[in-house]
């Protein structure tokens, strides 16, 4: 469902001289230059031998000049960078660079791309030989770390002749803005919760379900007690006796993603797929939490850290693609102190592209979230009833959270899907057994706010939400399970 031209475009440019002296010596000419010094050695019985030295040393400059003039100007390389596919989180991103030799001679090129630290570590040095006139290409794979745009950088260029005597140092305004999107979940990922939507779709039309929806569902006798707005005036007319419209409930629903892009949605998590876990962490596949605001330690190669907001942007595109293909319409609301995304319901390839953009843009704030302005913003652009699932975090306060007296206005009308993401790091506190007095007043301050936070998402629940309090990586598949169910039951 994904349109292929998410990807960048490709960026080609002419390379250019690095600066005004742009070329050096390479080690196997400094290594020849070194070899001259041999020639003192006769030099101790014959001083004439010792200018020895000068001649060789001579010869290796001259020869190192010829070689250099033997190679292309910087502006008969032409580089080019290309992607396979759009950068995602958790998914590998091949890009391939090329290099158009227009001169004469064959040049070893050792090249530098100069990449954000969003899509690669540090960089890395990769080597080519470009033949004349013929496209030399290499490609590696680089893995996303970070949501949004960002900017790519000059792509830099070393080369030489095969005899290697002195190189060139170029480089290439490959710049372009390259947007990374949130992890993209693959059909295969997808099929059972769309073989699972489909049977659900089959079992509703098979059961006619008449109530007070607005979808029209057939035509019967008008009776006492029948609203007169339903009565179908051709009908009536055709048939000489008052007829009345049956309506049934709709098949389409709006479905509304409201986000929360405050100060709690920047905590990042380290998921690791290695098999050691932390006490009271077993099953989760999570190390504990990771505070932004702190150093943390270097990560393994199998980890990845993403913030909650990552993590609750994957679940909107794995529902936005479940949603739509339902039959159901889309919407997105994305909020922090002030509206960040906002995209009205719609279907459609098209419609999901413009969803999935728009969640690629938005960033979690340092402060505090404006949850009630978000829920008038929502009532006002969704006076119907529909689906709303709202994915946030509970503050630890001493005071009622605004998010949950939001979520209150909103029952009134809406059917709403509560997602609270849960704290890694407070439940393994909580869950640790104690060695001492300092960990023992942690542990209780722990399931202090465990508790409390499980009172207040029971009182939510009896008000008539749906509730779930997850770890992130159980937080994808947890929500579509409870989207189908709600389909299947539909209550919407």
């Amino acid at each position: 469902m994904i349109s292929p031209s998410l990807h960048p475009g490709p960026v080609c440019a002419a390379c250019q001289q690095r600066r005004r002296w742009a070329f050096g010596l390479t080690p196997q000419s400094i290594g020849l230059l070194l070899l001259g010094f041999v020639w003192l050695i006769p030099g101790f019985w014959d001083g004439w031998l010792a200018y020895g030295l000068l001649a060789w040393d001579a010869l290796v400059l001259l020869a190192a000049l010829l070689d250099g003039l033997r190679l292309p100007h910087p502006a008969q390389l032409v580089a080019t960078r290309s992607w396979s596919n759009a950068p995602a989180l958790d998914s590998e991103t091949e890009i391939e660079l090329t290099i158009e030799n227009l001169g004469q001679t064959i040049v070893e090129c050792r090249l530098v791309d100069d990449l954000p630290v969003a899509l690669v570590a540090e960089p890395v040095t990769h080597r080519l030989t470009a033949f004349p006139r013929v496209p030399a290409r290499l490609r590696y794979r680089v893995e996303p770390k970070e949501r949004g745009d960002c900017e790519t950088g000059w792509l830099y260029v070393r080369y030489r002749s095969p005899l290697g005597l002195l190189e060139r140092w170029a480089k290439a305004p490959l710049t372009q803005t390259v947007r990374v999107y949130p992890a993209l979940r693959t059909g295969e990922e997808q099929q059972i919760f769309l073989a699972r939507s489909r049977q659900i779709d089959l079992q509703l039309r098979r059961v006619r379900q008449r109530g007070l929806g607005r979808d029209f569902e057939s035509l019967r006798e008008y009776r006492q007690g029948d609203d007169l707005r339903d009565i179908c005036w051709t009908a009536t007319a055709r048939r000489g006796s008052l007829i009345t419209r049956q309506y049934q409930t709709e098949r389409s629903q709006p479905v509304w993603i409201v986000l929360d892009c405050g100060r709690l949605m920047r905590a990042r998590v380290a998921l690791t797929k290695s098999s050691e876990e932390s006490p009271g962490m077993k099953g989760t596949g999570f190390s504990p939490y990771i505070d932004p605001t702190k150093p943390t330690r270097a990560l393994a190669p199998e980890e990845c850290v993403h913030s909650k907001l990552d993590h609750a942007c994957t679940t909107a595109v794995a529902l936005a693609q479940l949603a739509l293909f339902s039959g159901d319409r889309v919407g997105l609301l994305a909020y922090g102190q002030g509206i960040q995304q906002r995209l009205l319901p719609g279907r459609g390839a098209a419609h999901l592209r413009q969803l999935i953009e728009a969640l690629a843009q938005i960033q979690a704030e340092e402060s505090e979230a404006d949850h009630l302005r978000a829920t008038a913003v929502l009532e006002r652009l969704q006076p119907r009833r529909s689906l709303v699932l709202w994915v946030t975090d509970l503050a630890e306060t001493a005071m009622r959270p605004e998010v949950i007296d939001g979520a209150t206005q909103l029952l009134r009308r809406h059917v709403l899907l509560f997602v609270a993401m849960a704290q890694p790091e407070v439940e393994h506190i909580a869950q640790a057994r104690p060695r001492n007095v300092e960990q023992m007043f942690r542990a209780a301050a722990a399931q202090e706010m465990a508790g409390r936070r499980e009172l207040l998402l029971a009182r939510l629940h009896e008000q008539g939400a749906l509730t779930l309090d997850l770890n992130p990586d159980a937080l994808t598949s947890s929500v579509l399970n409870q989207y189908l169910a709600v389909k299947e039951r539909a209550i919407v």
